[in-house]
């Protein structure tokens, strides 16, 4: 991806959107890439406990946009991964504390001053104004999907939202595969979301429980050894441009299945 500022959004909650922002923001520190993600879920404030960071705020978005204190009061760098740094939302504000305007000027500032390479912006999900806040700036979005038919539908409202803003690069994380539930029918497949969405997607990442682990101790996945954290660290690969294949997430097909591929006999 091309874009220095990318939203990560999604149509409706509880799809893994903030974990997502985190773990790819942290993957993308990791990388070398000097990064701040800026949680833009005014009142909620759930992105700096995803990270571990939540003892070490002391300001937040509002009061960098209401002039209470300078941005770099407010960021948190992350003591763990160089050059990774966090803007944390306000837990006791509204989203009208903010607007379109003020978030595409301090955006600016942080890019032009402060030499940030990439951006996240974790947006509040749905359609209100704390979504068109976060969305203000993007040069890229990164479009947050379960597959599911509820979150499939979603997200093609917040596609659809995104294109009409301009955003030029707009991308999907397909979240909490369950390779087995796709093999039953009770799951939709990738190639099922893809075709309804018709959007490419940058990352496909497994169900995996050590997520809920990594987000309980806030510590992201991406810093310790998972299959999910590896996946969101092939994703932060792919946008700063690797050429990386997705992870093979087909169910194991049995001892006989695999006799067949090695000798030939079949797929």
């Amino acid at each position: 991806m091309n874009g220095k500022v990318i939203v990560v959004t999604s149509g409706k909650g509880g799809v893994g959107k903030t974990t997502t922002t985190a773990n790819i923001g942290t993957a993308l520190a990791k990388l070398g890439q000097k990064v701040a993600i800026i949680d833009v879920d005014v009142g909620l404030r759930n992105l700096d406990v995803v990270m571990g960071l939540e003892s070490r705020v002391v300001f937040d978005l509002v009061d960098v946009l209401e002039g209470a204190c300078k941005v770099r009061q407010a960021l948190i760098r992350d003591k763990r991964v160089e050059n990774l740094f966090l803007l944390p939302a306000a837990q006791t504000r509204d989203k009208d504390s903010l607007s379109p305007e003020k978030m595409q000027d301090l955006i600016k500032m942080m890019l032009e001053e402060e030499g940030f390479d990439r951006i996240l912006i974790d947006s509040p999900a749905g359609i209100e104004m704390g979504f068109k806040t976060a969305a203000a700036p993007a040069e890229g979005a990164l479009v947050v999907v379960n597959p599911e038919v509820s979150s499939v539908r979603d997200a093609d409202r917040i596609i659809g939202l995104l294109e009409a803003q301009q955003v030029p690069e707009i991308k999907l994380v397909i979240n909490r595969l369950r390779p087995k539930m796709v093999a039953k029918g009770n799951m939709l497949s990738v190639e099922d979301v893809l075709e309804i969405l018709g959007t490419k997607p940058i990352g496909i990442i497994p169900e995996d429980e050590n997520i809920l682990v990594s987000t309980n101790v806030g510590e992201p996945a991406v810093l310790g050894d998972s299959k999910a954290g590896q996946a969101f660290l092939d994703t932060a690969r792919r946008i700063i441009g690797e050429d990386v294949p997705f992870m093979n997430l087909e169910e194991d097909r049995g001892f006989i299945a695999t006799l067949k591929r090695i000798f030939g006999g079949g797929r």
